[in-house]
């Protein structure tokens, strides 16, 4: 993992929940975490890792994640494992 895919882990994990995460640099991170990732029809995005899958929607027109997507993809970190504790 870089600098700035643990830059936006950082930021999915941050309180209060930020809104300015790009959902490209989201696709980055699960893809640096291992996962997998399939185009589903319209905006699906179907997200495979440590066995656990979940469909998200890409934001659309505009780049950035809504804050409630992106609660789904902390809990969706949480669910396979994946976590940022601050040192």
């Amino acid at each position: 993992m870089n600098s700035k895919q643990e830059k936006i882990l950082r930021e999915i994990f941050s309180n209060p929940i930020k809104s300015s995460i790009l959902w490209t640099d989201i696709e980055s991170l699960f893809k640096a975490c291992g996962a997998h990732i399939e185009e589903g029809s319209g905006s699906k995005v179907c997200v495979f890792l440590n066995n656990v899958v979940a469909v998200f929607h890409k934001p659309h027109p505009q780049k950035e994640t809504d804050k409630g997507a992106l609660k789904s993809v902390r809990r969706f970190l949480i669910n396979t494992g994946v976590k940022y504790d601050e040192l």
